[in-house]
């Protein structure tokens, strides 16, 4: 087994866990006790497969009972008090919660320096203890947003204690970048700069939601005219879901984290993938769904069904993992596979051959037959950085709300050193997306030194 152990910080993020459980936990057919329903049956009593698969995520507490490998966290009581009274709240062990009293004030600051700094310890005993009752854990993925001060500040400041403390296993996130469209912080840039600063440090793979995508597809896609925060947390439940598809079941391709970034990351520090899933649709609505695997993959590549509001035509595709759930075949998901290839070939960089990796997973979603997800690693993320660099710009220009920054000890070399670092970010990915190799000159120069080699080589045997 290759456990991982999930942590979710603040109220986005531990508005998302609960729901990522609760979706999972379906899927590996577990009640809301906790108890697995096929061992009734004795259908799956005995397949030692399943139960190791469940138990990625999932710890054995009892015969055939289960609880999340999950250590949830807030600087305030009130996220994790929703929680405990909510009809899963038995499927979490009590002791894994672990909260504060005052809160972040949506302060970077107070997340990393003060209020988080205190709590972390506390915090750390408990993953700690998560990860000693793994037999070989592979690594963490955290849940947050990085708009407000719980998220971006504690949440990094967990992701640097992990990282001294387990610096051998993998740290992935699902990270909520903040939108204007969708914002009630006004700081929102300065903790979105910060956190990307820690993240780009810190973190091995990144998977970015970006609120504004998501308001663009409840607004636009579903006709939804005031999207809530509850609906736009269900479309990322879902792509979550699917994204953890193969680390929970039988599949051929990313069959834990580490394959996962192998396969997508040929520079580690461009570790901030793109995601797009479909069929998008409201909840209830899944089982009005019918689509082929052809329309599933037309879907997915829409910049529509993108969790990131970005552009692929100003970017290029580094690598792509390409995952279906359900009802298909091979032969369908490598058909499409080549289309998408052949169509795409100029959006792909030209010196990483096979950029994209397929995987079909037999195990549909719980709300619909068939699914498709694209996780993609391009350098179009640069459009969300330059967003943020921007109105970064306009905040700091003018030195807007720093002394609330600098009130719990911050030192402003910090914000510059943060956005130094997001625009080098976004120079780096301006540079792979202009990296051109000349497979003609390097195979003139090849041909050129077997020559030489020849030559030499004939002039020793005279």
């Amino acid at each position: 087994m290759n456990e991982i152990i999930c942590i979710q910080v603040g109220q986005c993020g531990n508005q998302l866990g609960t729901a990522f459980w609760d979706a999972i936990r379906k899927e590996h057919q577990i009640d809301e006790n906790g108890e697995f329903q096929h061992s009734k049956g004795g259908t799956y009593a005995q397949d030692d497969a399943v139960l190791a698969k469940i138990e990625v995520f999932f710890k054995e507490t009892g015969e055939f009972r289960f609880t999340p490998r999950v250590v949830l966290v807030d600087l305030e009581p009130g996220t994790l008090d929703v929680i405990k009274a909510s009809p899963t709240a038995s499927l979490f062990r009590p002791d894994n919660f672990v909260f504060g009293a005052a809160g972040a004030g949506n302060n970077f600051a107070k997340g990393y320096y003060t209020e988080g700094a205190e709590l972390v310890d506390e915090i750390m005993d408990v993953v700690r203890r998560e990860t000693e009752a793994c037999d070989s854990p592979q690594g963490f993925i955290l849940f947050h947003s990085i708009g407000g001060g719980t998220g971006s500040g504690l949440g990094t400041l967990l992701l640097s204690k992990i990282r001294d403390a387990y610096p051998d296993r993998m740290i992935a996130t699902f990270s909520v970048f903040p939108s204007p469209k969708i914002s009630d912080v006004v700081v929102e840039p300065y903790n979105a700069t910060l956190a990307i600063h820690k993240l780009s440090e810190y973190s091995d793979m990144t998977f970015v939601i970006d609120n504004e995508a998501l308001f663009n597809i409840s607004h636009n896609v579903l006709q939804q005219k005031e999207p809530k925060y509850a609906d736009l947390n269900w479309f990322i439940t879902q792509a979550m879901v699917d994204v953890t598809a193969p680390l929970r079941f039988e599949g051929m391709g990313n069959g834990n984290l580490r394959k996962m970034a192998c396969n997508l990351l040929p520079f580690p520090h461009l570790h901030f993938l793109l995601l797009a899933r479909a069929p998008l649709f409201a909840p209830g609505q899944g089982n009005k769904i019918k689509l082929t695997v052809q329309e599933l993959a037309e879907q997915v590549w829409s910049s529509r069904n993108f969790f990131s509001n970005i552009t692929s035509d100003d970017g290029k595709y580094l690598s792509v993992y390409y995952g279906f759930r359900g009802n298909t075949t091979r032969r369908e998901v490598d058909e499409e596979s080549a289309k998408v290839q052949q169509k795409m070939s100029d959006d792909f960089v030209t010196w990483i051959p096979n950029s994209i990796k397929s995987d079909i997973i037999d195990t549909p979603p719980e709300n619909t037959l068939i699914s498709a997800v694209v996780i993609a690693n391009t350098t179009a993320m640069k459009g969300i950085f330059q967003r943020i660099s921007a109105q970064f710009a306009k905040l700091y220009k003018s030195k807007a709300f720093l002394p609330w920054y600098k009130g719990e000890g911050m030192d402003e070399m910090e914000f510059q050193e943060a956005d130094k670092n997001m625009r080098d970010l976004i120079t780096e990915y301006q540079d792979k997306q202009d990296a051109v190799v000349d497979l003609d000159d390097d195979e003139e120069d090849a041909e050129e030194d077997a020559v030489v080699n020849v030559e030499e080589e004939e002039e020793e045997d005279y």
